[in-house]
Formats: C-alpha cells, structure tokens, sequence
C-alpha cells in the first residue's frame, strides 16, 4: 500500500512532464486523438487506485503509456466487433464466418515512411495536429491544449484573448475535425513544410509558456522550457536547411541563457539591466550566435531568426548600458515588416526609450493603449509605467504598476510589481 498523498504527488508530476509523451504513444494506435486523450484520461484515472494498492511504478510513464494503449487496442476491438454484429439485427443470413479485423499491436509503432520521417513521437503528433484544414490559430491553440497539456487560461492569455473565447476556439477545432472527417495521420514527408509555420508557433509558445510562468509560485516552468528546446532541437535535426527552424531554435537558446541571472538567491525578480551576467549561459549563447549568423548571411531572415538576433544583442553586450540600442530598434522595424504585432511594437519602445528618450517612447505606449488590442496585457502596463517614473511622474506611474499587478498571477512577477507600486508612492 502506498499512502494517497505520495501517489497523488507522483501523478502530478507524471502528468506535468510525461502526458504529451503518453499521448503520441496512444495516437500511434488509436489513429484518433479524441479516442487517445480519452484513454489516457482512463489511464491516470486507474493508476490513483492501482499504484495506491500495489505500489507506483519503477517507471510510471511507461505503465500508463502500456495501460491507454491496452484501453484503445480494446476500444478498437469493441468497435470492430460491433460493427460486424449490428447488421445481423436486421438480418440473420448475415451472420457467416469472418475474419477478426485486423487491430493495432500496441507493441509495436507504425514503421512506415511517414512515421519513421518524425523521429520523436510528440513532435510527430504536432505535425498531425497542425492540419492545414485548421486556422493556424486554431492549430497552435488546440496543439498546445491537447498534446501538450498547457492549461486553457495560459493559452488565453499568450494569444492576448478571455479565457472563454480561447475555450470557445479549441472546442469549434475539436468539431471541424469530427464533422469534417479530418483523419489524424502522420503527415507525408512532402507535406511536412505545409504544417511548419503552426509546429513553430506550437513550440515557441510552448517556450514562452515556461520561460515566465503564467501562475504560480516558481518565475520558470523548467519542464516546459526543457520540452521547448528539445522539441526545437529535434525539429532541427528534421529540416536542417529551414532558417526559420535554426532561427527559433537559436531564439530559444540566447532567451534561455539567462536563466540563472532572472532570479536573485532570494527568488525575487531581477530585471534585465540589475542581472548578473557572468551567470549567463555561455555555452548556449555561442551556440545561439553560430545559428543566426549563418541564418542571416543565407539572406531574407524571417521572423524567428530576427527575434533571436535581437535577443542575442541584449544578452551579448558588456553591460546594459553598452546595449547596442540603433540595432536592436531597426531590427525591431524589420521584424514589424515580416510580423506585424502590437507586442513587437511594444517591445520596440524598450529600446526606442534608450535611444529617444522616455517621453517618445511613452507616446508610441499610450497610441498602442488607445489601440486597445493589449488591454489585457500586464506588460502593457508595466512598459508604460517604467517610462512614467523616468519621466518623475511617480503617481500615474504606481496607478500603471497597478494596472499591471491587477493582471499578473506569477507570484515572483506580483513581488516585484507590488516593490515597484511602494517604490513610486515612497518617492512622491
């Protein structure tokens, strides 16, 4: 016997690191995701009795990968079965010999070229589920719910829309792909281009999504950040010509570099220009450079590979103050060009402030306000309120602090807002 609390602990943790990794397994025999998701829910759902009875696993991934496979070969095999026996309802003379119809081993994987293409099972069920039937919203939104297991409201709030509305949008994918008949199958080796756009947005979400946690107590998602990289990393070695596929890999490493300066010993926030950059990753950062100096002298970088040439000239200089501003603003105008955005833009007042002043920059933050596609974005708020207290306007700059807390759930992020909202009453 195992006591509930420690198999409920295990669990948690299994579903946080290991569920996209036992639902491609699933998809690879049930040939449908919806039947999948639902035998891997069963799956978990067992294993909180039987672990508690008989003990947790030497791999608890493994058992629950082996136990939804079993529960879709079986479903299968209900279905088939049913299917065979229904017409003998209406008539009898129907019921001669058969042979059993054929059901997927749960040994063994599919073999054939377009599952061997994908050489790892979770990015494999990205291409699949980046159907280009689907919005390619609809794709990223749907990919990161279902394989991924990013909560709803994370979701929501990386593409800058209600909860109920990103809800809404998963759900409506879910019925095209039943009513429409789309079949989950691996996707052809030919069709893999088709889908990229969606499976990069599928991981660098999935990145962002760890890199600063949507809630919680923890600044980083190690997991999801770890997933991001090594999902990139593998879609590299897929398409090793694509720029784009070097670009966001690149992007992910140069961000990632600076892991261990975004928290201080005391786990609280520290921004970018107070960061210790001895503690960045060198290792990572040199690989990073490497990639986008080649993707940029192969010409017409695109919008991941100018991403992380902007990353990389934050985290590569001497010091904050010796930021190579000119650049980073015209390769901010650059990326506007291949990605127009309110959040480009509003990054891009970062750096304009160092190069302009805070009274330009705070211009081109309140003209993206009355916009008002970034209401619900705290970084809005915060952008906007570091430029008011620059500029000695210390009370309008603790009510935008303010503003920003009221959207912020990360508890080290909150820590900070709250210091900074003191920090500007303190000095009026």
């Amino acid at each position: 016997m195992t006591d509930a609390v420690t198999v409920e602990r295990v669990i948690e943790d299994t579903h946080r690191r290991e569920w996209a990794r036992v639902l491609a397994a699933t998809v690879r025999v049930a040939r449908d995701l919806d039947l999948a998701e639902e035998c891997v829910q069963e799956a978990y759902a067992t294993a909180v009795q039987v672990w508690a009875r008989d003990g947790i696993p030497g791999n608890p991934a493994a058992w629950l990968t082996t136990t939804a496979r079993r529960r879709a070969v079986d479903a299968i095999r209900r279905d088939a079965a049913m299917r065979h026996r229904l017409p003998l309802l209406v008539d009898p003379l129907l019921a001669l010999p058969a042979e059993e119809e054929a059901v997927p081993d749960p040994r063994v994987g599919r073999g054939d070229d377009a599952a061997d293409a994908i050489p790892d099972d979770r990015l494999r069920l990205i291409f699949t589920c980046c159907h280009p039937a689907l919005a390619q919203e609809a794709q990223v939104a749907l990919t990161l719910r279902l394989v991924l297991g990013v909560p709803t409201p994370d979701i929501a709030r990386a593409f800058l829309v209600p909860e109920p509305t990103m809800a809404a949008r998963i759900t409506r994918a879910k019925r095209k792909i039943s009513t429409a008949r789309i079949p989950y199958r691996i996707p052809r080796p030919g069709e893999l281009p088709d889908r990229l756009r969606g499976v990069l947005a599928v991981i660098h979400l999935l990145f962002t999504a760890g890199h600063t946690a949507a809630s919680g107590s923890s600044l980083v998602r190690t997991d999801l950040v770890d997933r991001a990289v090594h999902l990139a990393r593998m879609l590299r070695e897929l398409m090793p010509d694509d720029t784009e596929v070097r670009g966001l890999l690149a992007l992910l490493l140069v961000t990632d570099a600076r892991r261990a300066a975004r928290v201080g010993a005391d786990g609280r926030l520290v921004r970018l220009q107070d960061q210790d950059r001895s503690l960045f990753d060198a290792a990572a950062l040199a690989e990073a450079d490497d990639l986008i100096v080649g993707c940029l002298r192969a010409g017409l970088p695109g919008r991941y590979v100018l991403q992380a040439a902007i990353a990389s000239l934050y985290a590569q200089a001497p010091s904050f103050e010796e930021t190579d501003w000119q650049q980073i603003v015209t390769l901010y105008d650059r990326l506007l060009e291949k990605w127009p955005s309110p959040v480009v833009e509003l990054n891009r007042a970062v750096p304009f402030a160092m190069l302009a002043g805070p009274a330009a920059a705070l211009g081109e933050v309140q003209r993206l306000e009355r916009d008002g596609r970034l209401a619900g974005y705290q970084y809005l708020h915060a952008v906007k309120a570091d430029l008011l207290s620059r500029l000695g306007r210390r009370r309008e700059a603790a009510a935008a602090y303010g503003d920003a807390l009221a959207l912020t759930h990360n508890e080290p992020e909150r820590a900070f807002l709250a210091e900074q909202i003191a920090a500007q009453l303190k000095a009026t």
